[in-house]
């Protein structure tokens, strides 16, 4: 089996001593407070390097995560952050911002970046952009199947990561909103409440948006096969038992022997485990929450698991080479084949009775219990006749590795310098007015008066294929919004199709996705941004700018006091009216046992995008327009119908030009608009 990383979650201490004792090929932990999970433990400060030289010496590669949108107000607790994170000397960062990749590649040139599965990358081009970008490795979404994996590492060069075991997010990373919008807390900002795993009910199912852990332990051999660099296990919750039964689990598997399973499963799980993503079986068989029996089932394993890592194992192998010689200080020459110490001791003595060989060498040298270190090969030069005492053989073999150790776990820092002032961006625009644009679901909902109150309309790209005729009603003002998830073999028939719309006078494309931005600009089109590429900060935008974007819109977690005083770097600016998606879905929870399409009549709407994904819907719309002087400093602002009749899409679009309230007596939301996202 080809080989592949093991990378192991630590959001402690006791959990990185439970991974790297247990065999992990690498870590993945927090350094403060700009990581997905700001509720571990973590590792700040000091504790950063001291980590990442207890790893390095027993050999452990560590990948710190530095992955959640940042606001330009927080520009200089993140440039602190990078310069600890490069202080010490960790292998990569694993970063979801393209803001943030930005500044660290300009601060820190040599440190490799890691792309988050937050990006959303799924598909080729994805991945292409990413490198493009300077990212090293692609933390893939968990939505893809097995072949989907092999045909994007076939199509490139990029090393890919992808989630072995642990918790699923019932939306594709990075495009989830319910937490924020519910209660304020981000998932993008590592402070996911987890309000999905709550009892949402669908066609008389209960906990509706609550997935079983992933787990393709027993897999291991068939993600070699699909060209996987790294295999990651989720978790930086979890208590040290499960770090340590997960990473025992895959050890074994890749070893070609039988999984330990039943232990993984009794420390956590919900329901049990699903392979339905990676096998293609999206199915009510993915979906299950944590029951007693699976809490109870933890306490007959954890005192066996807790052993697995309560000393340390002897996992880095090393040469020994022993020299006695007539009036000469033995002398011990330990390798890892890197690193090569040598140290002396007493000089030999005339053996009395049996002289010291290469036997005896070894039952002393290969004593290396307590220490991360095994014997693996031995040479001995040992003169005719000379003895040392199994004592004199002790003391050279500790020293010895006590020297080694120490030169393995020495902190190699990354060059880090400050540049430039990266508080100071241009402001050259000052527009009073935004130009309004409409985004519909269908051409049924455009009227005439619409266009006439649009700057661009914005339509789902499939909707221009069914019509010859809507380019040319839309007069130059169509906009044709990608897919927000188009997978592998899903790529080339939209290229094919974005080529005919081309010929036929598209000139404009809205894109929510890395892949989508670059096919289409590839393709010779404008392309707009959409909300779904999470920009918080003007970093961000100008990395978007550089990237070929010609204006976007925000991430509608952010507010609009900081949306205002962003860099003039694009054009950019926010949905003011719609019906917001809180979850992109592959596997749609509104499916019956049977079928796809009994959906429809839920309290959160679910919206179907061609049967190949779906979003959950806020049933209270975003309305800003009333809030019209909010909005000053924006370029556009996009009103988003979904399943408005065409009387209500103009009659909403009239209302919010006059600056209008919403409908009395009927909900809306201001959103996050005008709160502190935590």
């Amino acid at each position: 089996m080809r080989q592949l990383e093991i990378m192991a979650p630590a959001g402690g201490h006791p959990q990185l001593l439970a991974a790297v004792r247990a065999g992990a090929d690498a870590v993945y932990l927090g350094a403060g407070g700009f990581n997905a999970r700001r509720g571990a433990d973590n590792f700040a400060g000091d504790s950063l390097r001291e980590a990442v030289s207890y790893c390095h010496g027993r050999g452990v590669r560590v990948y710190v995560t530095l992955n959640t949108l940042v606001t330009d107000r927080e520009t200089g607790d993140l440039l602190r952050e990078m310069e600890g994170i490069a202080a010490s000397g960790c292998d990569a960062v694993i970063d979801q911002d393209l803001g943030v990749a930005r500044l660290l590649r300009e601060c820190c040139p040599d440190l490799p970046l890691h792309a988050s599965t937050q990006t959303s990358v799924h598909n080729v081009q994805g991945v292409l952009a990413l490198e493009e970008l300077g990212f090293t490795r692609v933390v893939l979404a968990r939505e893809l199947t097995g072949g989907e994996i092999r045909a994007i590492k076939d199509a490139t060069a990029m090393e890919l990561e992808v989630f072995v075991h642990g918790a699923l997010c019932m939306s594709v990373s990075g495009q989830c909103y319910l937490s924020s919008m519910l209660g304020g807390r981000s998932g993008n900002r590592g402070l996911c409440a987890q309000p999905c795993r709550l009892d949402f009910s669908a066609g008389g199912r209960g906990y509706a948006l609550s997935l079983k852990d992933l787990s393709l332990v027993e897999r291991m051999g068939e993600l070699a096969d699909c060209g996987v660099t790294a295999v990651k296990i989720e978790g930086r919750l979890k208590r040290p038992e499960y770090v340590a039964a997960a990473v025992r689990a895959c050890r074994q598997a890749l070893a070609g022997e039988a999984p330990d399973m039943n232990s993984l499963r009794a420390v956590f799980s919900r329901g049990g485990f699903t392979d339905g993503y990676f096998t293609g079986t999206r199915d009510l068989s993915m979906f299950g929450t944590r029951t007693k029996e699976d809490v109870t089932a933890a306490a007959g394993v954890l005192g066996p698991l807790e052993a697995l890592y309560r000393h340390e194992a002897q996992r880095v192998p090393v040469d020994m080479t022993l020299t006695l010689d007539t009036n000469r200080p033995a002398m011990l020459t330990v390798t890892d084949g890197v690193h090569t110490v040598s140290v002396q001791g007493d000089i030999p003595q005339a053996a009395l009775t049996r002289p010291t060989d290469e036997a005896l060498t070894r039952r002393g040298l290969e004593k290396t219990g307590g220490t991360p270190f095994l014997l693996a090969g031995l040479t001995c030069r040992i003169a005719p006749g000379l003895m040392v005492p199994v004592s004199v053989l002790n003391g050279l073999r500790k020293d010895a590795l006590d020297r080694l150790l120490a030169l393995r776990e020495e902190v190699r820092p990354h060059p880090f310098a400050i540049r430039r002032d990266y508080d100071a961006h241009p402001k050259l625009r000052n527009i009073k007015i935004p130009q309004v644009r409409v985004r519909l679901q269908s051409a049924r909902q455009l009227s005439g008066d619409l266009l006439d109150l649009s700057q661009f309309v914005i339509l789902p790209v499939e909707e221009f294929g069914a019509d010859p005729t809507l380019l040319d009603r839309l007069n130059g003002r169509g906009v044709a919004e990608l897919p927000l998830l188009t997978f592998p073999g899903q790529e080339e028939p939209l290229a094919r199709q974005l080529t005919g719309l081309r010929d036929q006078g598209l000139t404009t494309v809205l894109a929510g996705g890395l892949g989508a931005v670059r096919l289409a600009h590839r393709l010779g089109l404008r392309v707009q941004g959409d909300f779904s590429l999470n920009i918080l900060n003007s970093h961000a935008l100008a990395a978007y700018a550089d990237f070929g974007l010609t204006d976007t819109l925000l991430s509608f977690e952010g507010n609009l006091r900081q949306a205002a005083a962003l860099g003039d770097y694009l054009p950019y600016g926010v949905v003011a009216y719609g019906h917001l998606p809180l979850m992109t879905f592959r596997n749609c929870p509104a499916r019956s046992a049977d079928r796809c399409g009994g959906c429809g009549g839920q309290d959160f709407p679910v919206l179907c995008r061609g049967r190949q994904y779906a979003q959950l819907l806020n049933p209270i719309p975003l309305w800003l327009g009333d809030r019209q002087d909010a909005l000053r400093g924006l370029s556009f602002v996009v009103l988003r119908f979904t399943t408005e009749s065409p009387e209500d899409c103009a009659r909403l679009t009239r209302m919010f030009l006059d600056g209008e309230p919403y409908f009395e007596g009927q909900q809306r939301t201001g959103g996050l608009y005008f709160r502190e996202l935590l």
